[in-house]
């Protein structure tokens, strides 16, 4: 509990078992709540993640979006964060991190990697793809975006009751941002964070991915201009 507020963190996981492990153990006592969502890995995820306390949800079809969605439906807290199970993103900042939240007037806050703190923490293919992506993001939705492929996350619960969230791929990422800018009565900050390199293996497919990232921008962009139907699951 942190100022009478109910802290859940759900972290999506794809064969995350020498990550998950180390992401888990660093999670401080303010967080009431642990949802490891289990996307139907081959390895110990599951039960690596349950011996070390938490919750494990399965989702037998894969998807990152997928995986999101699966989690965020049984978190119960009152202010939600995000991780990723590879120890790439900082657990040791989430005190910071909910600080922020409800310092800005906003309800949802995602973590900016940028600017890198640690150049060895991402590929320069990766910190290309992810500055063109932010630029292209930020000239259509005009709104300054610096990490648009951020997957750290904190917001309250309640703002997913204003989402409309459909993508079941990596475009989830960018959609649940998108959401939290297009609609005024959530709004939508960064605040900066420290990188690092993640453990196990790379599952980001760089040019498929930034692809159907691209696209999926133009759609919802068009969506929310023109009321055309909705983006599908692109990159799943």
């Amino acid at each position: 509990m942190y100022q009478d507020l109910k802290i859940t963190v759900v972290i999506p996981c794809l064969n995350e078992e020498e990550g998950i492990a180390r992401v888990l153990a660093r999670i401080p006592d303010l967080v009431d709540e642990i949802i490891v969502v289990d996307n139907n890995s081959t390895d110990r995820t599951a039960e690596v993640a349950r011996d070390n306390g938490a919750i494990v949800v399965h989702e037998d079809k894969r998807g990152y979006g997928r995986a999101y969605k699966t989690g965020l439906l049984h978190a119960k807290g009152d202010i939600i964060i995000t991780l990723d199970g590879d120890h790439s993103y900082p657990v040791d900042s989430l005190s910071y991190l909910i600080e922020a939240l409800l310092d800005s007037g906003v309800r949802f806050v995602s973590a900016s990697r940028f600017p890198i703190q640690d150049k060895d923490s991402m590929a320069v293919k990766h910190m290309i793809g992810n500055i063109g992506l932010s630029f292209v993001a930020s000239l259509l939705f005009l709104r300054r975006i610096r990490d648009s492929q951020s997957g750290m996350w904190i917001f309250y619960r309640d703002a997913l009751e204003k989402m409309d969230l459909v993508s079941d791929g990596m475009p989830f990422s960018e959609e649940i941002k998108l959401e939290a800018i297009l609609k005024p009565e959530i709004g939508f900050r960064e605040c900066p964070i420290r990188y690092s390199n993640r453990a196990g293996e790379i599952k980001l497919r760089p040019w498929r991915d930034g692809w159907h990232n691209l696209l999926f921008w133009f759609r919802k962009r068009g969506s929310s201009l023109f009321g055309r139907r909705k983006p599908g699951n692109e990159g799943e």
